[in-house]
Parts: C-alpha cells; sequence; structure tokens
C-alpha cells in the first residue's frame, strides 16, 4: 500500500513556500465560545491560545501587524449579513451580537495598536477588505493561527493565498473539535495551499528579522 505522502508527492503536491520579510499575523476568531464549557462551540484549545500568545508577544516585538478577527451577527436576522452560513450552522447563534462568548478571552485579546477585523464568513478576508490593508503595508507573509482549524483557519489561509500573500499555518497555536479533523485539514492545507509550521520555527522567524 502506498504511503499517503509519498503518493501526493509523487503527484506533484508538497511544495515549499519561503516567508518573506513584511509578514503579518491573523488570529482568527479567539472567542470565548470556544473556552467555555457552557457553550457548544466549546473545542479545549488552551494549547493553542497560548502558543498564539507568544506569537502575538514576538510579531509586536519587531512591529508586525497582528490582526485579530472575530465575528458578529445581527441576531435572528440571517438575511441581514449571516446569510446561508448561519442557518447551515446554527451554532452560530453564539455570535449574535450582544452575545459574551463572541468576546476575546482575558488571556488574548488586542492591543492598541492590533487590528480587529469583524466578520460574518470563515475567511478573514471575504468581505472585509483585510487583503487590501495589508498590501497597503507591503505585507508578503501570512501566519494564520487559531479557531478552527476546519473553518476559519482554513478558509483563511486558503484566501491569503488567493489574495497572493504566502500562508503559513502553525499548527500548535490551531485547534478543532477533534484531532483527527486538525490533522486531516492540516494535511491538506500543506499538499496544497500553504505551509504547516510550529509555533517555535515561526518564532524564531519572526525574532530573525530584528534589525
Amino acid at each position: 500500500m502506498t504511503d499517503i505522502n509519498d503518493d501526493y508527492a509523487h503527484a506533484g503536491f508538497n511544495g515549499r513556500l519561503s516567508p518573506g520579510a513584511h509578514p503579518a499575523l491573523i488570529l482568527v476568531d479567539f472567542a470565548r465560545a470556544y473556552f467555555d464549557p457552557a457553550c457548544g462551540l466549546y473545542a479545549r484549545p488552551e494549547m493553542a491560545r497560548d502558543k498564539a500568545m507568544r506569537l502575538a508577544a514576538a510579531a509586536r516585538s519587531v512591529s508586525a501587524p497582528v490582526v485579530f478577527t472575530r465575528v458578529e451577527y445581527v441576531a435572528g436576522d440571517p438575511h441581514r449579513d449571516g446569510g446561508h452560513f448561519y442557518r447551515k450552522a446554527p451554532a452560530l447563534k453564539a455570535f449574535d451580537r450582544g452575545n459574551p462568548f463572541g468576546d476575546f478571552t482575558a488571556e488574548l485579546s488586542p492591543a492598541a495598536d492590533d487590528l480587529v477585523v469583524t466578520k460574518q464568513y470563515p475567511s478573514a478576508f471575504f468581505g472585509t477588505g483585510l487583503g487590501d490593508t495589508l498590501r497597503a503595508r507591503e505585507i508578503d507573509t501570512i501566519l494564520v493561527a487559531g479557531l478552527t482549524t476546519s473553518g476559519c483557519v482554513r478558509a483563511t489561509a486558503l484566501d491569503a493565498l488567493c489574495e497572493g500573500f504566502a500562508p503559513f499555518v502553525v499548527r500548535d497555536a490551531s485547534a478543532d473539535r477533534d484531532p483527527a479533523v486538525h490533522e486531516g485539514n492540516l494535511f491538506d492545507l500543506q499538499a496544497k495551499y500553504a505551509e504547516v509550521v510550529e509555533c517555535d520555527a515561526m518564532i524564531a522567524y519572526l525574532n530573525s528579522l530584528r534589525h
């Protein structure tokens, strides 16, 4: 039986991307909903948050932009801004405007100079103008971490690629409801759309940008 990694490599996948000199860090949806057992979205991502905190500190130390995304809907009005996504995933009601589950956690929240993007769909780029904002700052590399790997992390990494940025998904700073789902999506991202990397490697990369 052919090893899946050998099969993909033989087929011409698993090329390599190199990070550039102008990165930004996107922290995807580190909302209370994923950390509170009282919410159906609870995903036990405490380790990912700890790693993301380290990434944010490293990015800020070299003046790389840090972007926090959040989700917010007008309660009970999917026609206004949630559309079919809101209908397909009723769990998204946790992000109705005013619900505290949509808030950032005390441990990981935007600093004064960070950019906060409010979105209604999985990707941080879709309908938000984020791509233009980052291009105006001459960003060439996107580090992606957050929740969940199979949803908004994957969508953000894919759109980063489509927007012309080199995407790097930070494995241990992202999480999903099930480890198998997490790993399966990381495999596919690495094969086709992004580099899947470890937090320590990205911190070393950020530190290498010091002048």
